[in-house]
């Protein structure tokens, strides 16, 4: 069954021929080479482009390498990354003319030089480049400067609700709570019964995720880091800081554990796209605020099976999906803040900071997106409303909830949608 991409397809399509390498990143597993490799050739090939014209190359093929004289057992048991001569010769041989040809590299990490290659490529006119990659120094957020400012970055995440109920054989209902619990990495989105999945992602956060950055960053073991994993799993939509944790290693772990050490491993984190650190927005004095900040997990069903499916509070695993969601939709997201000012009792003013969960932002559009589960009654709406009170603008207002509701406005112009319409429908934010 295949899964539709449309999205990521279409910033592909928008990006042909733009005389740039076109990298496409995202964590381990979210599709990247299916999107480049079946999708996008297909594409291609729809369009009348000739397959001939089309050269696709895996360097973690045995097949492919056989094509250059390279033997993948005995690059896997030396070390050695496959020889860019040959690689290089392969192509001369594939291009016999001056026509448009486009190029599909997969695992190109595992190509000697291969920053210098690419580039060397940028300067031929009938070349148009695709290349993926899977390990941590590939999906390091800083690759692109490898390609010299010509690097165009097609970021993919792991499967959204939409793209995820297009193959989920049940209810919507039934289909959240899967995706809830489990993801949206594609391959668990096909598995059948829960314990596969539950085994898949945890031997995937275990052996793959976790051993890459311990690999990378030649770190002496991934218990420290595993903590710390374990600690922003707990705590997502929770405000943290390299300190914080530092501290409850200190007080709860025994162990002492610097606060840049604990910044470092965060950063890690970042840069192999496992989570991500979300920056609070002051919305009055307009400027960010650097810390403390909020992290999400770019897939929820990983951050679940590092708790061991144990932690499934369905309050923060609903703002990570819409946290998610919004970035998939293309918005630039903040936490937001501001400050309120009430009469203690004692009749002085007490200044208080309230929170605004997302603040999203595309061009010119800008949204408040609270999320809450439960609407209790009137108290719980002055609660859960009181930041988009103070905001002194006119930007859309949504307060999403964790049950069946179609769009609806109170008399302030708040939009209160349930959650599965909100991430089902597109427009949904328009409504």
């Amino acid at each position: 069954m295949e899964i539709k991409r449309d999205t990521y397809l279409e910033k592909l399509k928008l990006r042909r021929k733009n005389g740039m390498i076109k990298v496409i990143t995202g964590i381990r597993r979210c599709g990247k080479s299916y999107l480049m490799n079946e999708i996008f050739y297909n594409y291609l090939l729809s369009e009348g482009v000739q397959d001939d014209h089309i050269i696709r190359f895996a360097f973690d093929s045995a097949e492919d390498l056989t094509k250059i004289g390279e033997n993948l057992l005995e690059l896997y048991e030396t070390g050695r990354k496959a020889d860019p001569a040959k690689f290089m010769d392969y192509i001369n041989t594939r291009i016999s003319d001056k026509s448009d040809y486009t190029l599909l590299l997969d695992e190109v990490q595992l190509l000697a030089g291969f920053e210098a290659v690419l580039n060397g490529y940028l300067r031929k006119k009938n070349l148009d480049i695709y290349v993926t990659g899977s390990n941590s120094k590939f999906l390091s957020s800083d690759i692109i400067t490898e390609f010299e400012g010509r690097g165009d970055e097609i970021h993919v995440m792991p499967l959204s609700f939409s793209e995820y109920m297009g193959v989920f054989d049940g209810s919507i209902e039934e289909g959240f709570d899967d995706y809830s619990v489990y993801g949206g990495l594609p391959a668990v989105a096909l598995m059948k019964t829960g314990n596969q999945k539950t085994t898949y992602l945890d031997t995937q956060m275990r052996n793959v995720y976790l051993r890459d950055i311990v690999n990378r960053y030649h770190l002496q073991s991934n218990e420290n880091i595993g903590e710390v994993v374990d600690i922003l799993a707990s705590g997502i939509s929770s405000l943290i800081n390299p300190k914080r944790i530092s501290d409850t290693f200190r007080s709860k772990k025994k162990t002492a554990i610097a606060p840049d050490t604990v910044k470092k491993y965060i950063s890690y984190m970042e840069d192999a796209f496992m989570i991500r650190c979300v920056k609070r927005f002051d919305v009055k004095g307009r400027h960010l605020i650097d810390t403390p900040y909020k992290v999400y997990f770019e897939d929820i069903g990983l951050r679940n099976a590092r708790l061991e499916f144990r932690q499934l509070e369905q309050t923060h695993i609903m703002e990570n999906i819409i946290y998610n969601e919004l970035r998939y939709r293309g918005f630039s997201v903040n936490v937001g803040t501001v400050e309120i000012r009430e009469t203690g009792t004692d009749g002085k003013e007490i200044k208080k900071q309230a929170e605004i969960d997302f603040i999203a932002v595309e061009g010119g559009k800008k949204y408040y997106i609270q999320s809450a589960y439960e609407i209790s009654g009137h108290d719980k709406w002055v609660q859960e409303t009181r930041g988009f009170d103070k905001t002194g603008d006119s930007f859309k207002k949504i307060v999403v909830v964790d049950r069946s509701m179609k769009p609806r406005r109170d008399e302030k112009g708040y939009v209160t949608i349930g959650i599965r319409e909100f991430l089902l429908n597109p427009e949904s934010m328009d409504l």
